[in-house]
This record gives structure tokens, C-alpha cells and sequence, in this order.
């Protein structure tokens, strides 16, 4: 929710809990239904069992800068 309340989902590939899926939609996001998703800097997921992936990819944007 956050996201969407900052209007930066906008046209950006992105994926939730289920729960706010249209919020996200309704905010401009572009929904898919994986584990995470990464468009630019923006990284999201889904559920608590995505927490490897999600963790893997804030640690590789990390070391991006």
C-alpha cells in the first residue's frame, strides 16, 4: 500500500499479497504473479515463503548502489 499511497507504481511490473492486488492495480502497477518482482528499483513480492527470493534480490540491488 505504501507504493501505491506514493504514487510510484505507476506503468512499473510489480506483484503483492493478494489482499491489495487491485489496490496495486488501481495505483498503475503493471501485476504479475511471481515470488518478486524487480523493475528498476523497485523490488516486491508476495508472502512471508517469498522471503529468500525477495532477500536475495535486495541484497544484489545493495551491491548495484
Amino acid at each position: 500500500w505504501m507504493l501505491c499511497s506514493a504514487g510510484v507504481v505507476r506503468g512499473k511490473r510489480a506483484t503483492c499479497f493478494f489482499a491489495i492486488k487491485d489496490d496495486l492495480v488501481n495505483a498503475g502497477a503493471k501485476y504479475v504473479d511471481e515470488e518478486v518482482v524487480v523493475d528498476g528499483n523497485i523490488i516486491t513480492s508476495r508472502t512471508p515463503a517469498d522471503l529468500p527470493a525477495f532477500s536475495r534480490e535486495i541484497i544484489k540491488g545493495l551491491e548495484r548502489g
